[in-house]
């Protein structure tokens, strides 16, 4: 979602201090300020998809799920993101109200103009995080789920989940995460194109 990138670099509490005021969201990184894009109608309903189930099924438990408006914040302040969803299991830290230190699930929903930055920069500042414990990235052209999951030595496993009859497993939060409940209402089904289907209909030679 980073789109538009500052002229100056500023500090990290000038940068929290605008942003409490700014109409738009913006991502910090090492100085710079990065104006985010908004998002497809798609990727909307995933996120509330997401948001709706992993509230539900830990309404009973000390996690907290938070929705596209909470930034992590990393490195001591060098750098804040706006995860499309974050899991926050860590009492203590939920007390402030503009970011989380200590998140145990990120959640990405990709899109076409942000997922090199998911799954390159973005997941490298994240993986930093000590209390991080799955980091999620979901499709929002296609049913697909890929959880990178932290392992012994500080390692990360990748689990992909593909088609609407999967069940992802979060094992952070033993969780089984239905592929049908976070695509719900939605088609994803190609479309084919009417002239390639008369090309495969014209006889061979």
């Amino acid at each position: 979602m980073i789109a538009i990138k500052s002229d100056e670099p500023i500090t990290p509490e000038e940068y929290l201090k605008r942003e409490r005021h700014s109409p738009i969201k913006h991502e910090y990184l090492d100085g710079e300020v990065y104006a985010m894009a908004g998002t497809s109608k798609d990727h909307n309903i995933i996120s509330g998809n997401l948001y709706i189930f992993l509230r539900n099924a830990l309404k009973n438990s000390p996690c907290r799920t938070y929705f596209a408006d909470l930034k992590v914040r990393i490195n001591e302040g060098n750098r804040f993101f706006y995860p499309d969803l974050v899991v926050n299991c860590d009492p203590t830290d939920q007390q402030n109200v503009l970011y989380v230190d200590t998140p145990t699930v990120i959640i990405e929903v990709l899109s076409e103009s942000t997922e090199s930055f998911d799954r390159g920069k973005k997941f490298q500042c994240y993986r930093t995080i000590p209390s991080l414990q799955d980091y999620i990235l979901v499709s929002s052209q296609e049913y697909v789920v890929e959880i990178f999951h932290r392992i012994e030595g500080d390692r990360w496993m990748l689990e992909t989940y593909q088609g609407l009859s999967e069940i992802a497993k979060i094992a952070s939060l033993d969780l089984n995460l239905p592929l049908s409940e976070i695509y719900a209402t939605l088609d994803l089904t190609p479309v084919e194109n009417p002239a390639s289907l008369e090309e495969e209909k014209k006889p061979g030679f």
